[in-house]
């Protein structure tokens, strides 16, 4: 038997099942407002959209590894562009471009062109603050977190705040060396 071959996002993407797109921007705008009258504070709702998509993140990338059959990254660079050609491509039905790299390479952008979640959306001056796709933000926090690899996620650029992209900022603090809860000798 061949081994595995890693699927790209686009042939993910074909044979994932899927919602209805307005539906789908309908309900987190739903989420959002909701949390907005509930938290009133637009620092609230940004803290609770990241935590909301960290809680995705942890359990998402197990999905992510089990139907893309893709391998160990080798490095922080590999996994940026894994996350941006397959990852959101796979869950979100767009692909972000990996750019900015620091010299050591442990910071970069990943830059949506298109975004799902902000159809029909414009966002009222009282909420000037708020980073509506900061979901996004605590996703990958999250799935990186599971891999070892512990991230600060932020939001450079915002097309809702007036930018002309929607920029996340992925900044690798340090990689987690795996342990393992027993010894295979005890």
């Amino acid at each position: 038997m061949a081994p595995a071959v890693p699927r790209s996002g686009d042939a993910i993407f074909a044979n994932v099942e899927r919602v209805n797109a307005e539906l789908f921007t309908l309900t987190y705008g739903a989420i959002v407002r909701q949390l907005l009258t509930d938290l009133e504070e637009v620092e609230e709702v940004n803290k609770q959209l990241d935590q909301m998509g960290y809680n995705i993140g942890i359990r998402l990338i197990d999905e992510f590894l089990a139907k893309s059959n893709v391998t160990r990254c080798v490095d922080f660079r590999e996994t940026a562009e894994v996350i941006a050609k397959v990852g959101f491509k796979m869950f979100l039905g767009v692909t972000a471009s990996v750019t900015n790299w620091d010299t050591e390479g442990t910071c970069c952008s990943l830059i949506l062109d298109d975004n799902p979640l902000v159809d029909f959306v414009e966002l009222p001056d009282t909420c000037q603050g708020l980073y509506y796709c900061n979901i996004l933000s605590g996703v990958v926090r999250g799935a990186l977190e599971m891999v070892s690899m512990k991230t600060e996620v932020t939001w450079v650029r915002d097309m809702l705040r007036g930018d002309d992209a929607f920029e996340l900022q992925v900044k690798l603090l340090k990689q987690v060396p795996e342990e393992y809860p027993y010894k295979d000798d005890e």
